[in-house]
């Protein structure tokens, strides 16, 4: 399932807890994100999806709430860094439910949210073509082909608000916040040139050799510096602000010439 024990134990409560609660809606459990496409490390949330086949009712919706209230309170080091949503199966199966929000935790969170947050091409591609199955049927079977224009097209509207958005929530000047930036607009300029969809470390290793020389060594030292975690205390060294800055630029540039 995964390198992990004591996420495979998790995960394996996880599934079985859902099922109980949801019953006859339950359609599945599987894993996206990192722990799909590879490369998940200690750094990594483990990103799942749970379909369900009907609408959330009350008592469904609290019992869930509950369960991730709890979770988060367990000893380990996996319990606080689970992250998913509760999709409803029929707006899962096609782009033409982006828009709907679904039950979702954040990780390290005990308050579930509606939220858009997994209700994206990226997520729906990954499940599709990465996902792993904890439970339940082939994620071929549940979600259509994301086609490459679509995910390409995301990518062309999200690169140029980037910075601003993370601003919201992190700061680039701290220096998780500024390798997480420089790592996204990798991620997203490898997903505008191929239409696909690439693991963080695929993505920075990808820009080393596909992007402009310039960025390389910046590329490099997001690589190098991922096994550093989360430090609020850790602040980015100015140049690589500024570099951050230039390549969010640049991958703008790259977007408008590609539409």
């Amino acid at each position: 399932m995964t390198p992990y024990s004591e996420l495979n134990e998790l995960l394996a409560d996880l599934t079985s807890s859902a099922r109980d609660i949801l019953g006859d809606h339950f359609v599945g459990a599987y894993l996206q994100g990192s722990f799909a496409l590879g490369d998940a490390d200690l750094q990594s949330d483990c990103d799942f999806l749970i379909p369900v086949s009907a609408p959330i009712t009350a008592d469904q919706e609290k019992e869930l709430r509950v369960l991730h209230d709890e979770i988060p309170t367990r000893p380990g080091f996996w319990t606080k860094h689970l992250e998913g949503s509760y999709p409803l199966l029929d707006e899962l199966r096609t782009l033409d439910g982006l828009g709907s929000d679904w039950l979702y935790i954040d990780h390290g969170w005990r308050d579930m949210q509606w939220s858009t947050h997994c209700n994206t091409e990226v997520v729906r591609w990954t499940f599709r073509e990465y996902g792993v199955t904890l439970a339940g049927p082939d994620p071929q079977s549940l979600v259509d082909v994301v086609p490459a224009d679509a995910l390409r097209e995301r990518m062309r509207s999200d690169i140029p608000r980037l910075l601003d958005d993370l601003a919201t929530w992190v700061s680039i000047e701290m220096a998780w916040g500024q390798r997480y930036a420089v790592t996204t607009l990798c991620r997203m300029l490898y997903t505008l040139d191929t239409g696909r969809v690439a693991s963080k470390r695929a993505s920075l290793l990808w820009a080393i050799d596909a992007l402009d020389p310039r960025w390389s060594e910046l590329c490099r030292r997001t690589l190098d510096g991922r096994a550093l975690g989360f430090d609020p205390e850790d602040a980015a060294a100015p140049a690589d602000v500024a570099a951050t800055v230039a390549l969010a630029a640049e991958a703008t540039a790259i977007a408008r010439r590609t539409a």
